[in-house]
């Protein structure tokens, strides 16, 4: 367990309690409210930024994380009510300071720009390919419904995906 953090904790005024999360194959213990998100808690308590809130509704897909394997909206979801699951971020599905296929592939394609909905348009990808290694265009178009990027036409991006199950 990364106990990292534990002298952190004995500093933060919190009413709440002590749980631990399971983050990129990490036991992390992390002082909670019971109202506290699960996003929240990535970016505010843990340093892992790379899932955004964009709308806090869940209607954006910027804080896109997986959860045992599948994409859900951490802005969503309470931290206290992830205990005991394997939670996978966009800092977690690199491998030893390499960047993931996909992570490559959104680069090589352009399908980066402003960078706000990568990781949830990276995470949503990353689960689709881990259970249909050959999707089609309308499989990939469905597993990114819930993403919305405000600079591309989704060309890009669904040429990025397209290209890494070519590979497989």
């Amino acid at each position: 367990m990364k106990r990292g953090n534990v002298k952190n904790l004995e500093k933060e005024k919190c009413s709440g309690k002590i749980i631990t999360l399971t983050v990129n194959g990490e036991e992390r213990l992390v002082a909670v409210e019971d109202r506290d998100t699960l996003l929240d808690v990535l970016r505010n308590k843990l340093s892992l930024t790379g899932a955004k809130e964009g709308c806090g509704t869940g209607e954006c897909g910027s804080c896109t994380v997986l959860l045992d394997g599948q994409p859900v909206l951490a802005c969503l979801m309470l931290a206290v009510g992830v205990v005991g699951k394997k939670i996978t971020t966009i800092e977690g599905i690199s491998a030893g300071g390499k960047l993931s296929p996909l992570q490559t592939a959104f680069i090589d394609h352009g399908a980066v720009q402003c960078g706000f909905c990568s990781s949830g348009m990276i995470l949503s990808s990353t689960a689709l390919l881990s259970a249909n290694a050959k999707p089609s265009r309308q499989d990939i178009r469905k597993a990114l419904e819930g993403n919305i990027c405000r600079c591309t036409g989704y060309n890009k991006i669904i040429e990025a995906i397209e290209s890494v199950k070519d590979q497989k």
